[in-house]
């Protein structure tokens, strides 16, 4: 990235955490309705789509309803965008020259480091709750009263495996998205920047640019999400004996539209929070640079 540097860990700790928690607060009823569109079997679905999402959860549980599961989301979010730029700069750095440069295949390598590396450390678990959360509000089945709640259960009846259902699917998707989005982002600063080094901390060139590398990793890493979505449900212990089996039975039983789900909404999600990330990463780092040089 045109503004990422070399320093300190625990700053990009801080710049990492503070990132993810101001994009989640903003961007969360997006990602409540891509996991909702997700969850529904295409055979016999409840919502018709995105708006109808919106206005059913509004009718049932009102405003609130689109936040439910969010409260780990915003931990889980700052502790993914901790480790993924604190992964990132220290990979990136052994890829840079003298000059700070890095090549596409660099970055891509870097990129691919950070998204594993967030998978395993924080997306994971995060995940798993906020989707178990989710589909007991559409169930109806009020088997958690939230998302505090759904840990303590969780780790009760299943154990600290139970928050890594649906690993190996959400592995494949967070490599992929970073290893496509971080090269990605950087190529379309220097198109919509034309090379203006000036402009490398800029939070509105730095968004656009991110905006346009989330929306084009969506459709590479859609299905990887649409399966890891299905496998942290609740009812997935029941429905599947692992990842393949999820993936099989959903084209079998649903086609490859399966696979795509919930396309839409996470598109417009994507392209906010990515965005966000890189408009706001700099902004809180430009800030952070006045009280801790």
């Amino acid at each position: 990235m045109a503004f990422v540097k070399k320093e300190h860990p625990a700053k990009s700790v801080v710049k990492g955490f503070t990132t993810g928690g101001t994009m989640v607060i903003l961007s969360y009823p997006l990602e409540f309705c891509k996991t909702q569109l997700q969850l529904q079997s295409k055979v016999n679905p409840e919502f018709a789509g995105m708006p109808d999402v919106f206005k059913k959860t509004f009718s049932s549980h009102g405003v609130t309803g689109f936040y439910k599961g969010a409260s780990v989301r915003v931990f889980g979010a700052g502790a993914q965008q901790m480790f993924r730029w604190g992964a990132y700069t220290n990979i990136s750095a052994m890829f840079r020259d003298e000059k700070g440069k890095i090549s596409v295949v660099g970055n891509t390598l870097s990129g691919l480091g950070a998204g594993v590396v967030e998978a395993i450390c924080a997306v994971t678990p995060v995940e798993t709750v906020k989707t178990r959360v989710n589909d007991d509000m559409r169930r109806g089945t009020g088997n958690y009263s939230g998302s505090g709640d759904a840990i303590m259960k969780i780790l009760k009846s299943e154990g600290p495996i139970g928050l890594y259902r649906g690993a190996l699917p959400t592995i494949l998707k967070q490599g992929c998205n970073q290893a496509v989005r971080m090269p990605l982002q950087l190529q379309c600063f220097q198109l919509i920047s034309f090379g203006d080094e000036s402009k490398k901390k800029s939070p509105i060139y730095n968004g656009i640019a991110g905006a346009m590398a989330g929306v084009g990793s969506v459709f590479l890493t859609q299905p990887q999400d649409c399966v890891k979505s299905r496998m942290q449900g609740e009812a997935a212990k029941e429905l599947y004996s692992g990842t393949l089996d999820c993936a099989k039975q959903m084209f079998k039983n649903e086609g490859i539209t399966a696979f795509f789900a919930g396309s839409v909404p996470r598109s417009i999600q994507m392209a906010a929070n990515v965005g966000l990330t890189f408009a706001i990463y700099p902004v809180i780092g430009t800030l952070l640079d006045k009280v801790w040089p």
